[in-house]
């Protein structure tokens, strides 16, 4: 028998509406900072999502400076230069491909480093896929404390790590900009596809 005091409420509306029903790819940005201890929040709740064998290989690299993210610059698009280095955060979600290396830590119960260093390619599936996920949870964490984020691809990967990650093992997989979001800068939402588009139900 299910003990009700065990079962979750969902969430409020208002809270789904931040979240999801309302957030927006955020293309501007209001002249107001992101406080250093919002970003250890994000990587606090980011890291507690489930991943393969808690293997956690996603990576985050805050960009904050001007320095910092014009070092950027030159391996962005056109289209996303100008919301990029107006952003108050840059983040480089990146993933470790030697994720593996911290398993006897995240994971002590078993040998699990075994398992990935014995097959390359597994290991690369294991890092990317994971390190995605943790990525939107970053971004999902994100919104959950009042900032706006604005995912983007459109940038030169080898250029990137080339810049930031030449002499380690973590390897980019996008950009996420950070900040309070100009409402006046925010499209309308594109449309979306339909239950029967998108799902199968067997």
């Amino acid at each position: 028998m299910t003990d009700n005091a065990t079962l979750k409420a969902p969430l409020t509306q208002a809270a789904l509406d931040q979240l999801f029903y309302d957030a927006r790819s955020q293309n501007g940005w209001l002249d107001r900072p992101v406080a250093p201890e919002v970003l250890e929040k994000l990587w606090e709740m980011a890291s507690l999502g489930p991943t393969s064998a808690n293997c956690e290989p996603g990576r985050f690299v805050f960009l904050t400076t001007p320095e910092a993210k014009e070092r950027l610059r030159p391996h962005l698009s056109r289209g996303n230069t100008d919301k990029t280095m107006t952003a108050p955060v840059v983040v480089l979600a990146a993933f470790d491909a030697e994720f593996y290396e911290k398993l006897p830590q995240l994971f002590p119960h078993g040998d699990a480093r075994s398992w990935f260093t014995s097959s390359p390619d597994l290991a690369h599936e294991t890092a990317f896929r994971n390190g995605t996920l943790q990525a939107a949870y970053l971004l999902l964490a994100a919104r959950a404390l009042g900032l706006d984020a604005g995912p983007l691809s459109g940038f030169d990967a080898d250029g990137v790590n080339g810049e930031f990650f030449a002499d380690g093992t973590w390897k980019v997989n996008f950009v996420i900009n950070l900040g309070y979001g100009d409402p006046s800068k925010v499209w309308d939402r594109l449309p979306r596809l339909a239950f029967s588009e998108g799902c199968e139900v067997l």
